[in-house]
């Protein structure tokens, strides 16, 4: 299997620096990226800072970003075969409290971050006569939860599960393939330290790892058969409930 340029968005923590690691520890090249510089940084070193590995600082809902990131991937080394859209954020709060800024940020953040993001690298990967871009949704999005009001950020989350679908039936004639990836709650700084507290969401009854996530996005990265499809990697979360 030939070596890949993967370019990963939110990858300062979580599930986005996982999957960088995976990436590398596989052989490919990467570019992570975050809106922080500073955190970037400190990744940047802790995933070992070598030759095949390149950071770039900005804001994903700026296309500007997402068009630095195909360039350096390019320039660095030579290609952009694989976007991983992971950058998002998450928040609770009762719909009928939603003002038009709060619903901003999340349309701006995680929707037009992977609508521009994609639409930067897809130029290139038509050059390639190949290409494949992951997104990162939420099983929330067909699994509706009491309790955890949460539109805003669902609302993008839907977004991104619909543009998937479309854009694999436009580009799956030039060999582009896209999909999503629908983690369950998974251990990560976002959560915080009670994010155990949710195991009981999954029919599993625990929370996933990081690790688990990236492993997914790696298989479905590599299988040249598979696209327009939304996975769930969330321990059952959207299959069925536990009844205690």
């Amino acid at each position: 299997m030939r070596t890949q340029t993967v370019i990963v968005t939110g990858a300062s923590s979580g599930i986005g620096k996982e999957v960088a690691r995976y990436f590398l520890e596989k052989g490919d090249n990467v570019v992570i990226n975050s809106a922080t510089a500073s955190k970037l940084e400190e990744t940047f070193r802790e995933l070992g800072g070598g030759p095949n590995l390149a950071w770039v600082v900005g804001n994903v809902s700026d296309k500007a970003t997402g068009e630095l990131l195909v360039k350096t991937a390019v320039e660095r080394f030579g290609s952009a075969d694989i976007l991983i859209n992971n950058a998002g954020i998450y928040e609770t709060k009762p719909f009928l409290e939603v003002d038009e800024p709060y619903l901003d940020r999340f349309l701006t953040t995680n929707f037009k971050g992977t609508f521009f993001t994609t639409q930067a690298v897809i130029p290139q990967m038509l050059k390639q006569h190949e290409g494949v871009v992951i997104n990162i949704g939420t099983p929330l999005v067909e699994h509706a939860l009491d309790g955890a009001p949460s539109t805003a950020p669902i609302s993008s989350k839907g977004a991104i599960h619909a543009l998937t679908v479309q854009l694999a039936a436009e580009f799956g004639r030039d060999n582009i393939r896209i999909n999503t990836i629908a983690p369950g709650q998974i251990r990560t700084p976002m959560h915080g330290e009670d994010s155990d507290n949710g195991a009981g969401l999954h029919l599993l009854n625990r929370i996933g790892e990081t690790e688990e996530v990236a492993h997914m996005v790696y298989a479905v990265a590599k299988n040249k058969f598979v696209t327009g499809a939304i996975i769930n990697v969330d321990g059952g979360m959207a299959a069925g409930h536990r009844l205690n």
